[in-house]
């Protein structure tokens, strides 16, 4: 994989388009990506690992962060592109994340969806591939054969984490090499193996309490019928091999105890059925010997009571032969008694209505009487013209009044109209007087504010120069202290080098070792080994004073940077501000402003005075139409109103004729319809009390019809003879059971049996019932007993058998859970078989940690002058730690081997190097040998000397033999002057830039 261009719009700290060349960078093989502190290193490698996988590394996606620049504008989208080679294709990914973005309309902001696209170019232009982001994840973890925390270990190496890597404990080194190299299989089969044992443990745990359960439940069947001196439990536990036996003993001795008591029950409860069944018949026996003299003696005395009832008997059957025959008179009676009444009725009623007749009628019959209601009915329907004649007048009086009431609202209309006109032509020169002045008034506004934006604009301008004017005037100041500052630390620095270059033998003579030669003249002897003179000066302070001089510098770069800045911009202000000075475009400001104002307040009332000039018009046109059209209406009720004067005139002349003394139709109406009535119901009494007397005549012969064939001298008697129907039943019902009673009782009398009891000696049924309830109960007993002991046998039959079942499942289960749990426990690295409690996972890691050992040995060789090597260490960890992920480094000058936690901080930076390189070259060996033809490695180079940082930088400088190219990110000043291929991040105010310079220059 080799990255060619890298363009960063709005991310991090870089707020405008910042493009990253790196095939220019690559060309030396090492470049150096160097800045201050915040300035974005380490958002350049973000940017790369984002634009490949569509996130950046773990440890810096915290949550709710954004991974959008503060400093940039709200309309500039986030937006990463990548060019790169991979897999011998090129290819170009732009990725842009969820951000929210302006409204197009309206104000607020919208959210627009993260999105990405994929184009590859094909030697003639570049074709899109896909918009996906799960398509795009899929192809770039399958081209680079890594994952996202793959990439960010082997290709941006982290030496920070490879330096805790060393002198971490083991269990955390598994977990970063678990995610390098992918071992989740295994890990994933030792948690399969460890569900399996925990699930086959489950099952035989739960076989073992299903039989102790069933052998309860067995103690419990066989109750008092079994020796529990034999009871197995609790001297037998769950995995107890004798517990199978000592159940099935247990149940065959139960079962076999069970049947002798039930045999014994049988035996016992057929002898009491027998004495049962004889208390039985004898209580049935003397229950129905009392039954039988009871009802003897109960005859007896039934039969004295109904001789002594004999008068009475025959004085009921007189009453109710008597009562039949006055039933047959009963309904000529009824029908007698209802035609009198209706007579007597109707009389009364005629008496009544002759009474309100006239003197001259109150003798009249039917006859006479229909002939004046049929006289009175004639005049009565004459009147009806008249009444609709008398209605047409009233009608006609209401409709002149109406006309009079719309004849003086209509004089008050016009006269209030004829005012109104008459103000018109002054209200209309009034009206379109207001609404010229308003238009003047707006049209003075608009040309006042086209010179009121321009002004204030000069004078946004004019303060801005003013204030650049003070910040310029104080970066100057600063910019002279810098640069007094710079001086005096640089020439402290030269002072110090220069007394420190002169005391450098008694530096050198310091490292002499009694025997070993000298770095300078090789002698094994050192006689007079110099010796450091007062005020002597060593490394230390000769660096802290050049770090004071480059911090001084970098101070004085940055505030000339500013005052640039700052007089750029004060510049561009004076330009924009003219020629005027503050205070003149202020004042001609706030002259436009308060003219504007005044015009703008004065053509506020455009609108409302042309509205009211237009509804004046509206209302002058509907006013004179209204005028017109009152007079025609006047007119029209006028001929109106002489009308209707001369149809009342005719109306009332005929209406005089009909009233007669009435004083209207209404009332002479009123008065024939009262004595027609009169007369018809004076009529109808008549007819009515004439036919009611030839019906009492008839019921009164047919009365003494119906007593004669019944059998009565007179009607009266027939009367006297009538009984009401409930005392007719009432005898009748008294009659009917004296007849019954007296047939029960011969038939009781009859009776062979009965008399028989009587003779014998009177009964005992309770003795003989409470005998029989005595052998019932010891029968319930009995039967109670057999089937207990039979329920008892088919319960310890049952059980039994499903203890067998359940003993012989349980084998099966108890051997797959042992040879499981050894497999589980193997794994682990908790069986005793693993005799270095070594898991499967660490197993397979420790194979690959000895090949990453293997690997960075070779570099670490170099980096240390042949001294140290890596070795991987499976020894066994004391205490209850697991083994297999042990690292030693040897020292070949000592020849001993310690752990790679005493390593100092310049040998730590040595081994984390070559151990981050070593395992670049394993995993990408494992991903199917993708060359990685551009790493970064970030920081560490500040704890090395100049000769630990040139082997360093040889060893780095070897890569490209393999045609890599490798990015330094780092702050050691040295790098700058060692690296020819540099990528500078600058810190601005308004957010970061990039600064290319290579061996051909800067750019």
């Amino acid at each position: 994989m080799r990255l060619h261009r890298l363009r960063i719009t709005a991310f991090g700290p870089f707020a405008e388009p910042q493009e990253i060349d790196f095939d220019a960078l690559s060309g030396a093989g090492i470049f150096l990506l160097h800045g201050p502190t915040g300035a974005g290193k380490t958002s350049v490698l973000d940017a790369v690992c984002y634009a490949l996988y569509g996130s950046v590394p773990g440890s810096r996606q915290a949550p709710g962060t954004s991974l959008r620049s503060d400093h940039a504008a709200a309309d500039t989208p986030t937006e990463i592109t990548l060019e790169l080679t991979a897999g011998g294709r090129r290819l170009e990914i732009t990725r842009r994340p969820e951000q929210d973005r302006p409204k197009k309309r309206g104000t607020g902001t919208t959210k627009d969806k993260a999105q990405s696209w994929l184009r590859e170019f094909d030697g003639e232009g570049w074709s899109a591939l896909s918009r996906s982001h799960q398509e795009i994840g899929e192809e770039i973890e399958q081209l680079l054969g890594m994952s996202r925390e793959q990439f960010c270990q082997v290709v941006l190496l982290p030496q920070g984490e490879f330096a805790r890597f060393l002198r971490a404990d083991e269990v955390a080194r598994g977990r970063l090499l678990g995610r390098l190299f992918d071992t989740r299989r295994f890990a994933a089969v030792e948690t399969l193996l460890g569900e399996r044992r925990r699930a086959a443990e489950a099952k035989v745990r739960a076989g073992d309490e299903q039989v102790l359960h069933t052998a309860q439940r067995l103690a419990q069947a066989a109750g008092d019928a079994a020796d529990l001196r034999a009871w197995p439990l609790p001297r037998h536990q769950p995995g107890d091999p004798g517990l199978a036996g000592a159940i099935r003993a247990w149940a065959a001795v139960a079962r076999c105890s069970a049947r002798e008591r039930l045999t014994v029950a049988e035996y016992a409860l057929a002898a009491v059925e027998g004495r049962y069944h004889a208390a039985r018949r004898a209580a049935e026996e003397a229950r129905e010997l009392d039954r039988l003299q009871h009802r003897h003696t109960e005859t007896t005395r039934r039969a004295a009571l109904l001789t002594e009832a004999g008068p009475e008997r025959e004085r009921v059957r007189a009453l109710l032969d008597r009562a039949r025959r006055g039933a047959l008179v009963a309904p000529a009676l009824e029908l007698r008694g209802a035609a009198a009444g209706a007579h007597m009725a109707a009389a009364h009623a005629e008496s009544v209505a002759r009474a309100e007749l006239p003197p001259q009628l109150a003798e009249a019959g039917t006859e006479q009487l229909a002939a004046v209601e049929q006289r009175l009915r004639e005049d009565l329907g004459a009147l009806g013209a008249a009444r609709r004649a008398e209605q047409r007048s009233a009608e006609i009086g209401r409709e002149r009044a109406d006309l009079e009431r719309e004849s003086r609202a209509a004089e008050e209309q016009q006269h209030e109209t004829a005012d109104w006109l008459g103000r018109w032509d002054a209200t209309r020169t009034e009206l379109a007087g207001r609404a010229d002045a308003a238009q003047q008034a707006a049209t003075l506004a608009e040309q006042l504010a086209g010179k009121l934006e321009p002004a204030r604009l000069h004078l946004h301008a004019a303060r801005r120069r003013d204030a650049l004017d003070a910040d310029a005037e104080q970066a100057s100041g600063e910019l002279l202290t810098a640069r007094e500052e710079s001086a005096v630390a640089r020439e402290r620095w030269l002072e110090l080098k220069e007394t420190r270059l002169r005391g450098i033998a008694a530096e050198l003579a310091a490292a002499l070792v009694e025997g070993e030669p000298c770095t300078v003249c090789g002698a094994a002897e050192h006689p007079a080994p110099a010796r450091p003179a007062p005020g002597h000066v060593d490394r230390a302070a000769e660096e802290a004073a050049h770090a004071r001089f480059e911090g001084a510098e970098e101070r004085r770069a940055g505030v000339e940077r500013r005052l640039a800045a700052v007089r750029e911009a004060r510049a561009e202000a004076a330009a924009a501000a003219g020629e005027a000075t503050t205070a003149e475009l202020l004042e001609l400001t706030a002259g436009l402003s308060s003219r504007h104002a005044e015009a703008h307040a004065a053509a506020a009332g455009l609108h409302t005075a042309r509205e009211r000039l237009a509804r004046a018009e509206r209302e002058h046109a509907v006013r004179s139409a209204e005028r017109s059209e009152a007079e025609a209406r006047a007119a029209a009720r006028a001929s109106r109103r002489e009308a209707l004067d001369r149809e009342q005139a005719s109306l009332e002349a005929e209406l005089a004729l009909v009233r007669a003394d009435a004083p209207s139709v209404a009332a002479r109406a009123g008065v024939l319809e009262d004595r027609v009535r009169m007369v018809t119901a004076a009529a109808a009494s008549l007819r009515r009390a004439e036919t009611t007397a030839a019906r009492l005549k008839e019921a009164d012969d047919q009365l003494a019809d119906a007593a004669f064939k019944a059998g009565f001298d007179t009607t009266d008697e027939a009367a006297r003879a009538v009984l009401p129907e409930y005392e007719r039943s009432a005898l009748q019902r008294r009659t009917d059971t004296w007849q019954a009673e007296e047939a029960m009782l011969a038939d009781r009398l009859g009776e062979a049996d009965t008399a028989a009891a009587a003779a014998l000696p009177p009964a005992a049924p309770e003795a003989a019932e409470a005998y029989a309830a005595l052998a019932a109960a010891k029968l319930r007993t009995a039967g109670s007993a057999v089937d207990a002991s039979r329920v008892r046998c088919k319960d310890l039959d049952g059980l039994s058998l499903q203890a067998e079942r359940e003993l012989r499942s349980l084998g099966p289960l108890r051997e797959a859970y042992e040879r499981v749990a050894r497999l589980a426990g193997l794994t682990a690295g908790t069986s005793a078989d693993n005799e270095r409690k070594m898991r499967l996972e660490a197993y397979v890691l420790a194979a690959r940690l000895e090949q990453v050992a293997a690997a960075a040995t070779v570099r670490l060789l170099r980096m240390s002058g042949g001294r140290y090597t890596l070795l991987h260490s499976d020894a066994k960890a004391s205490g209850r730690g697991r083994s297999g992920l042990g690292l030693h480094v040897v020292d070949a000058w000592t020849g001993s081997e310690r752990d790679t936690a005493t390593l100092s901080g310049g040998e730590t930076f040595f081994a984390s190097l070559a151990l981050a390189l070593g395992l670049a070259d394993v995993v990408t060996d494992e991903a199917g040998g993708m060359r990685l033809d551009t790493l970064f490695i970030d920081e560490g180079f500040g704890s090395l000397d100049d000769q630990a940082l040139d082997e360093v930088l040889d060893v780095l400088d070897s890569l490209r033999e393999r045609d890599r190219s490798v990015g330094i990110v780092s702050h050691v000043a040295d790098l700058r002057t060692r690296v020819q291929a540099q990528l500078e991040i600058v810190k601005q105010r308004g957010g970061s830039v990039v600064r290319h310079r290579t061996a051909g220059g800067t750019g």
